[in-house]
């Protein structure tokens, strides 16, 4: 079965990374910063090794984001991001390819332990079965 796993964060989570803390979010050291990449390298490299890694990503901050919508008038109304009305986004992911949902889980867990600063937020490691076809639905 496949699954796409996913981590959340918002604008100030991003702007965090970059050492600009917020009350939402405490500014990160670079070796804060190291010590995270090194962590996921860690996972995606035992991933990959197994052979239950197919894709995994991180995506851009969410100032980047540009939604595409339909208007009124059915003419595309475009926006950029960040976008106040929402909270956490997608930041980043993984498609994989495990034998069942409970080794799924266990990665999943093992995502949650990644190394941050004392008081960031913490967001849960979204599981979403991946649909062979229509079938499915």
């Amino acid at each position: 079965m496949k699954y796409l796993v996913m981590v959340q964060g918002t604008q100030a989570d991003y702007d965090a990374m970059r050492g600009k803390g917020s009350e939402h979010s405490p500014a990160w050291s670079e070796q804060e910063i190291q010590t995270m990449y090194a962590f996921m390298s860690a996972i995606n490299d035992d991933l990959s090794e197994t052979g239950e890694m197919l894709d995994g990503q991180g995506l851009a901050e969410p100032a980047k984001v540009r939604h595409v919508n339909r208007g009124a008038d059915g003419k595309a109304v475009i926006t950029d991001g960040p976008y106040s009305e929402t909270k956490e986004l997608l930041c980043g992911y993984w498609v994989l390819e495990c034998e069942s949902l409970e080794r799924v889980t266990e990665i999943a867990e093992r995502i949650t332990r990644c190394p941050q600063p004392a008081g960031a937020p913490e967001y849960p490691v979204v599981i979403r079965p991946i649909l062979d076809g229509a079938g499915d639905i």
